[in-house]
């Protein structure tokens, strides 16, 4: 594993030596911007709009807009007065259950790599985060930043997970969203016809059984195209039309689901709606 930052991990008296690596990067095709007729990369500039020239990064300043158009002129030397001490360690703050933990807050997950001799002390508190179902909450500075982290085991492997702060969570839209549907009553029949298909649509985690098709195709088309050939165009997709009647389109679903999986629910399951 390439290390991105080497410390510790510390609770109580104890502290685990541990390197962090990057657990989660997407694979997509990444493209460049090219000059259509030169066909070479185009380049980014630094422009001043007022003079229409281009300026150099010594020509430039950060600034904080609290008003439109009106800016509060920061220096680098400003932020490093704030800048969080570079300590090597992840301090344990406390414990908390993993399900009180809303996915939400979760940033970006990392693994967590015991140094040479930290093996025990590492299985040692990946096995009592599993055996409990709790997770450590923390926090630990990367790249000058400081984080709120959660820190739990995934089979048997600790994983990082930086945290949003509250301020970073847009509650104000979750409000907007159930005071539209806080006077919306749902149908008891339709409650229980759609709580079957939940039931019935339920089987263990497996994202193997989901590949990314859309990546899939379009890299084809790409070694198609890198190859000289014509790649063949992608069938439409149907449109989605707008439900008009639910509890049909519930039923309609339950029997697609049946045909899927005749196992999982059987026919004649759900109650004829009143």
């Amino acid at each position: 594993m390439r290390a991105i930052w080497k410390g510790f991990v510390s609770f109580g008296l104890v502290t685990i030596p541990v390197n962090v690596g990057i657990a989660q990067d997407r694979s997509d095709p990444s493209f460049r911007t090219l000059v259509r007729d030169s066909m070479r990369p185009v380049r980014q500039k630094r422009w001043d709009p007022d003079r229409d020239v281009e300026v150099t990064p010594e020509e430039t300043v950060k600034g904080w807009e609290f008003a439109k158009g009106q800016y509060v002129v920061v220096e680098e030397e400003d932020l490093s007065a704030f800048a969080p001490r570079q300590e090597k360690t992840v301090q344990i703050l406390q414990f908390v259950e993993l399900s009180e933990v809303d996915p939400i807050f979760f940033e970006k997950a990392y693994w967590l790599e015991p140094q040479e001799r930290a093996e025990r002390p590492y299985a040692l508190l990946a096995a009592a985060l599993e055996r409990t179902g709790r997770a450590a909450l923390g926090r630990f500075v990367l790249s000058t930043k400081e984080h709120l982290v959660l820190l739990r085991a995934v089979d048997g492997v600790l994983a990082l997970q930086t945290l949003y702060y509250p301020e970073d969570v847009r509650t104000e839209v979750r409000e907007d969203i159930r005071a539209r549907i806080g006077g919306v009553e749902v149908a008891g029949p339709e409650l229980e016809m759609a709580e079957q298909l939940v039931q019935g649509m339920t089987k263990g985690f497996d994202p193997g059984a989901y590949p990314n098709e859309t990546r899939a195709a379009i890299l084809a088309m790409l070694q198609a195209r890198a190859a000289g050939q014509d790649p063949a165009a992608p069938a439409a997709a149907p449109e989605a039309a707008p439900v008009v009647d639910l509890m049909a389109a519930l039923r309609a679903s339950l029997e697609a689901a049946r045909r899927d999986d005749p196992e999982a629910l059987p026919a004649g399951q759900e109650r004829a709606a009143s």
